[in-house]
């Protein structure tokens, strides 16, 4: 939804993901080039950069040459306070703040593909409305979403109503309440059409989950992909190319299908710098394509 169009007037799913496509070209042709059928969007998911805030976070992005970023809640929000005044700074805070997020990426011409932030079932209404609001005025056409299971059949409705899809984000955990596994996921999509994934091939991987197999039969439903390598079996998560995720093959896939999902990587091993980690994951990645 741009800015100012009512949230009540209704569009369908495929329009909302067109605009999507829209970004998501825009990013590629940013960041290596429009070439058919082959472009994709290779980007970082910003809690890669945990260590640092913001503006040194789109310093290092600048540095690397990344173009595209799924921008993690916390790079914006308060760190370390009261679950209360969380949820009051949500409820309050002016959405003109976001406002001027959007224009530090737009100066360093960085697209957003996402907006990252984990609706809980402690969530209020009232925060849940707020990360749309919180969203849209970053100009990311999508909500990807660390949720709980029980708190998809909230966010459905104002998903809706608000035509912007939510990516339910997968972790490895086993839990009725947490996304592990694809019945998880699939469920959620039952939801409602504006309800979609946001694939972690790593921990997918690591809840001995396929993800390509995931990938192949649910592409059209996918708002991005996270990309990082951990062992099966709850393994660790490890240097690209240590692991059982099937990384290569995902990317290769994207691109040679050419689906319009972002791919951000997401670094979370232990390593080094992070700046000079995330370099070297993108160096795998660029290699695997051949950019």
């Amino acid at each position: 939804m741009e800015a100012g169009q009512p949230p009540g007037l209704r569009a369908t799913a495929g329009e909302a993901l067109t605009r999507r496509v829209f970004v998501a070209t825009t990013a590629s042709a940013l960041l290596v080039g429009c070439r058919p059928a082959r472009t994709v969007t290779l980007g970082v998911q910003s809690y890669s950069l945990r260590d640092r805030p913001l503006d040194e976070a789109i310093a290092a992005m600048q540095k690397l040459g990344l173009h595209s970023c799924e921008l993690w809640q916390s790079h914006i929000e308060p760190r370390r306070i009261p679950r209360d005044e969380m949820r009051r700074w949500r409820e309050t805070i002016e959405i003109d703040m976001f406002h001027r997020v959007r224009e530090r990426f737009t100066k360093a011409s960085i697209v957003l593909s996402a907006y990252n932030i984990s609706f809980k079932d402690d969530f209020s209404d009232a925060e849940i409305e707020r990360g749309f609001e919180m969203a849209r005025a970053l100009g990311a056409p999508v909500i990807t979403s660390s949720s709980n299971v029980n708190t998809v059949a909230r966010v459905a409705p104002v998903a809706a109503r608000y035509q912007m899809p939510v990516g339910m984000h997968n972790h490895s955990r086993i839990d009725p309440n947490e996304f592990a596994s694809a019945e998880s996921l699939t469920g959620a999509l039952a939801q409602g059409e504006f309800i979609a994934v946001n694939l972690d091939i790593g921990h997918f991987t690591a809840a001995n989950g396929d993800a390509l197999a995931f990938l192949q039969q649910h592409h059209d439903r996918i708002v991005t992909v996270h990309i990082k390598d951990r062992k099966r079996d709850q393994g660790d998560n490890v240097a690209f190319g240590a692991g059982d995720t099937p990384i290569v093959p995902v990317l290769k896939l994207v691109r040679d299908s050419g689906w319009p999902i972002p791919l951000n990587i997401e670094y979370e091993y232990k390593g080094g710098d992070s700046v000079e980690e995330v370099g070297r994951c993108l160096d795998y990645c660029r290699r695997a394509l051949d950019l």
